[in-house]
C-alpha cells in the first residue's frame, strides 16, 4: 500500500507547515468544517478507526460517549506518553509530520464540540515539544489554529503538556490527573472521560496515531478506509518492530499484513545464522507468541484470537539467544519501577513478582519458585483499577507458559545456562538442591 501516515515523514521538511500544506495539508480540516459535527462523527464511525493506543476501542463511539448537552467546556487530550518498552511510532508522526496531528485534533475538536486540545506527551520528548510547539504556533500564525479558522467561526486551541516520565500517565484516566497537576494514578471508572474527564468535563481521550487516521477518512471516505483491512480492523497501521531483527524500524501496512511478513519482509527477518525464538505482538505488555504463530494478519483480532494482544502493535523479536528467565526479570524490572502504587496487588506484586525472577535468574531459586511465580502474577491480573496490572503479569506468565523447561534449567544448574558467561558462578550444591526442591 502507499504510505499514509509516514508518506513525508523521510522529506526534507516534511514536518513544516508549508510542506504539508504544499502536499494537500488541511484540506480534510476545510472539508470537516463544511460538514455538521455529527456526520463527522458518523463518517469516523462507519470507517471503523479504532484506538491505536493498545485498546482498539472504536473511535467514532468514543465520541458519541462524549456528553452533549452540557455547560461545561469540552476537551480532546491527545494520549502522547508512548512509554512502554519497544513503542516508538507516535514519536516519528510527531516529530516528522506534527500538522497532520494537528489536523486530526482539530477536526475531533470540531466533531465533539471542543475549542481545547492538550497534546500529552512522554517528559523525556524535550526536541519532540520543541517540534509541536514551533509547527503550532506556525499554524496559528497562518489561521488553521486559533480563533475563527479558516473564516468559519470555530475557535480551538492546541497546547502541550509534557509530563514527567511516568509510564502510568498512558493510562486515561492517570493521564487527566497529571494534565490537572495530580500524580498519575487511575481514576475508578464510571464515570468515564467522555462524562466527566479533564477537570469534570467532558473529554475524548484519543492516541496520536488514531488522531493522526482522521483526516485521510475525511478526505477519502469510511469505504476507502475501511476496505484497507480485515472486517473492524481498516485503515493503515504503524508497527514498531525492535529487537533481533537486521532492521528495526516503524513500517507503515495494513492489517491483512501478516507478523511474518512484517518480521521478515520489512524487518528484514533474524540476524544471520539465527532463529526466532519469541515475538510479542503488542509492546511489552502482551502475551508471548512463538514462531509457529506469526503466519496470522497482525489485527485486533486475529492477535487476540492467536491468544496475545495486538496492543501498540510493538513487535519484540527474541531470537535463540536470549533466556527467557532474563527477559520477564527484565520487564519486571520495568513495570515493579513503574508501578503507581494505588493497588495493592500491583504495588505488592510486581516487587514480589521481580524478587522471585531475579532469584531464579541468578541461580538461587526454588522448582516451587516457578508456581509461585505463577500464582502471584495470577493473582495480579484483573485485580487493579487499571489494565497495568494484566500488563506487568503477562511477560511472567506466559513465560513459564512456554519456557518452563528454561525456568527448571536455572534451578538444576543454579546458574543462568543462556548467560553463564558474565553472570554469577552456581552456587555450591545448587543441582543437587534444584533436583529435589
Amino acid at each position: 500500500m502507499d504510505p499514509v501516515l509516514t508518506r513525508f515523514v523521510r522529506e526534507p521538511n516534511g514536518h513544516t507547515l508549508d510542506f504539508y500544506v504544499k502536499n494537500g495539508g488541511y484540506e480534510a480540516l476545510k472539508k470537516a468544517l463544511g460538514m455538521q459535527p455529527n456526520d463527522i462523527i458518523d463518517v469516523v464511525t462507519k470507517a471503523g478507526l479504532r484506538g491505536r493506543g493498545g485498546a482498539g476501542f472504536p473511535t467514532g463511539l468514543k465520541w458519541k460517549f462524549v456528553l452533549k448537552d452540557t455547560p461545561l467546556p469540552k476537551y480532546i487530550a491527545c494520549n502522547a506518553d508512548e512509554s512502554e518498552p519497544g513503542t516508538f511510532k507516535d514519536h516519528v508522526l510527531m516529530e516528522r509530520n506534527p500538522h497532520l496531528l494537528f489536523e486530526g485534533c482539530l477536526i475531533g475538536c470540531y466533531a465533539i464540540g471542543a475549542k481545547v486540545a492538550y497534546i500529552y506527551i512522554r517528559g523525556e520528548f524535550h526536541h519532540v515539544q520543541r517540534v509541536l510547539e514551533a509547527q503550532i504556533e506556525a499554524a496559528r500564525q497562518a489561521g488553521y489554529i486559533g480563533t475563527n479558522i479558516l473564516g468559519t467561526g470555530f475557535d480551538c486551541e492546541i497546547y502541550v503538556h509534557r509530563g514527567a516520565g511516568a509510564y502510568e500517565a498512558g493510562e486515561e484516566t492517570a493521564l487527566l490527573e497529571s494534565l490537572e497537576g495530580k500524580r498519575a494514578q487511575p481514576r475508578i471508572k464510571p464515570p468515564f472521560p467522555a462524562v466527566a474527564g479533564l477537570y469534570g468535563a467532558p473529554t475524548a481521550v484519543n492516541n496520536v496515531e488514531t488522531l493522526c487516521n482522521v483526516p485521510a477518512i475525511i478526505t477519502n471516505g469510511p469505504e476507502w478506509y475501511a476496505s484497507l483491512g480485515p472486517e473492524k480492523n481498516g485503515g493503515p497501521k504503524l508497527y514498531c518492530v525492535s529487537g533481533h531483527v537486521k532492521r528495526p524500524g516503524v513500517y507503515e501496512a495494513t492489517m491483512k499484513t501478516t507478523l511474518r511478513e512484517i518480521i521478515y519482509d520489512m524487518a528484514g527477518g533474524p540476524r544471520d545464522g539465527h532463529t526466532i525464538k519469541a515475538v510479542i505482538p503488542g509492546g511489552s505488555s502482551v502475551p508471548i507468541l512463538l514462531p509457529h504463530q506469526l503466519d496470522i494478519p497482525a489485527s485486533f483480532d486475529e492477535v487476540a484470537k492467536a491468544g496475545s494482544m495486538l496492543g501498540s502493535a510493538a513487535i519484540i523479536v527474541m531470537d535463540e539467544t536470549t533466556c527467557m528467565v532474563w527477559a520477564a526479570e527484565n520487564l519486571l524490572h520495568f513495570y515493579r519501577h513503574e508501578s503507581c502504587g494505588k493497588c495493592t496487588p500491583c504495588r505488592e506484586g510486581t516487587d514480589w513478582l521481580y524478587k522471585i525472577l531475579r532469584r531464579l535468574e541468578s541461580g538461587e531459586g526454588a522448582m516451587s519458585d516457578i508456581d509461585l511465580l505463577t500464582n502471584v502474577a495470577g493473582n495480579i491480573a484483573g485485580k487493579t483499577l487499571c489494565p497495568f496490572g494484566d500488563a506487568a503479569a503477562a511477560p511472567a506468565l506466559t513465560a513459564v507458559k512456554h519456557f518452563r523447561a528454561e525456568f527448571e534449567a536455572h534451578v538444576r544448574e543454579g546458574r543462568c545456562p543462556h548467560r553463564a558467561g558474565w553472570r554469577r558462578e552456581p552456587r555450591a550444591g545448587a543441582a543437587a538442591q534444584g533436583a529435589h526442591a
